[in-house]
């Protein structure tokens, strides 16, 4: 809170949503694992008011001091992204380890979240990061624990998607209903838990053959997920609006 404090004071912007976004909030941290804190600002409204905007920048960023990664978008930035479907934004607002909360921000946007959001372009992201994190880094003799998590919880976040058209929660609990009746999935599954957070950050393990299986058979089948394509209406209105408040706000 000290460190969010500072950053308002030495940017002069006021936060408007602060949040845990990493393995934290994810529920599968190990014992040494970074915070990793995200946040919305907003600067004064005469801040918006000037020819060179385009040229300011519309992120506050710090190195990782004391297991603390810490930085920012302004949130004109933050919702153009959101506009976009942006994942890292999407997962922002549904973090359920909230820091500070100012204003009417966060609860507007999460109440615009099921008519903003994309499930095809989420599907996409979820489905090329699960590919990415296997490929990369668990066809090996040994492997980091924390990649299954990242493989596994992008590929349930794609079926709570084909299953329910909303965005997934964020919580890799929340998402496991998705594997009910496979209980040898679940077991493996719950037992790398139990390892993942006894682990140094960068703890290795063997393989898990079953996980390995199930991993490269949602892979397959994901080259074409059963997602409905986007329909886009016009949110640009109702971001607008949004925006204009969260300014009214700040003076």
């Amino acid at each position: 809170m000290r460190r969010l404090a500072a950053a308002e004071a030495e940017h002069d912007v006021r936060i408007l949503l602060a949040v845990e976004s990493g393995s934290r909030a994810w529920g599968f941290a190990s014992p040494n694992s970074d915070y990793d804190v995200r946040f919305i600002y907003a600067h004064r409204p005469e801040w918006y008011l000037s020819v060179d905007l385009e040229e300011r920048r519309d992120v506050i960023e710090y190195k990782i001091v004391d297991d603390i990664d810490l930085n920012g978008w302004d949130v004109r930035k933050a919702l153009r992204l959101f506009r976009r479907s942006n994942p890292a934004f999407v997962e922002w607002i549904q973090s359920p380890i909230l820091y500070r909360s100012h204003g009417g921000f966060a609860d507007a946007a999460r109440t615009l979240l099921p008519k903003v959001y994309s499930c095809e372009s989420g599907a996409y992201h979820y489905r090329n990061m699960a590919k990415t994190n296997y490929r990369g880094y668990l066809r090996a003799e040994m492997v980091p624990l924390k990649k299954y998590f990242y493989v596994l919880r992008p590929l349930l976040a794609v079926r709570w998607l084909e299953r329910y058209a909303i965005a997934a929660p964020i919580e890799f609990e929340k998402l496991l209903h998705l594997l009910e009746g496979e209980m040898q999935l679940l077991e493996a599954i719950a037992t790398l838990l139990e390892k993942k957070k006894a682990a140094p950050e960068m703890g290795l393990s063997e393989p898990v053959p079953c996980l390995n299986r199930f991993i490269e058979a949602e892979l397959a089948r994901l080259e074409q997920p059963s997602v409905d394509r986007f329909q886009r209406s016009d949110v640009n209105a109702e971001l607008n609006q949004l925006f204009h408040a969260t300014l009214a706000e700040q003076r």
